[in-house]
């Protein structure tokens, strides 16, 4: 039996993005009981040239919604980077697992060669499907998240490696 592109992406990004969500949830409730302010644990850093929370936890979700949408051939649903509290993350990470959620195996399925053009600060990035997911997407989506985890691990919150990565 062989696995499909969409068994690769879909319940990756979900299970990556729900975990994400649940270290959030307990970054938020470490930060409350030290009357820590949303805005200062969001802008919290492991080094300065890092980018910070809220930034780790926009990339993360855009590297998964518009995966899923490239790999479907579609336009990728666009969000505001415009977060400034735990709720308006946690908002962000749920309008992104529902958006995953929308797109059909049989919109991916196929997707292995399909021709993906990145935009980027350096330039066009050219892909075919399979070598944008294994080797752009998926390891950006857990830098992105495994960096927000380290985040608020370094911030104190009681976390560990089953709260990243989640029950099987």
């Amino acid at each position: 039996m062989s696995i499909s592109m969409y068994q690769v992406a879909v319940p990756v990004f979900l299970r990556a993005l729900t975990n994400l969500h649940h270290v959030l949830k307990l970054g938020q409730a470490h930060a409350k009981e030290r009357s820590v302010e949303d805005s200062v644990m969001l802008h919290t850093r492991l080094i300065p040239d890092m980018l910070p929370l809220v930034k780790q936890v926009q990339i993360a979700t855009d590297m998964a919604k518009n995966g899923a949408a490239r790999l479907a051939g579609v336009d990728p649903l666009k969000f505001e980077d415009n977060e400034t509290s735990f709720d308006e993350l946690h908002n962000r990470i749920e309008r992104a697992i529902d958006y995953i959620k929308s797109f059909k195996p049989e919109q991916i399925d196929g997707s292995e060669t399909r021709a993906i053009t990145l935009k980027t600060r350096n330039g066009e990035q050219h892909f075919e499907g399979d070598a944008y997911l294994l080797h752009f997407v998926i390891p950006n989506l857990f830098f992105h998240c495994t960096t927000a985890y380290d985040i608020l691990r370094a911030a104190g919150t009681n976390i560990g490696k089953t709260d990243f990565i989640g029950k099987a």
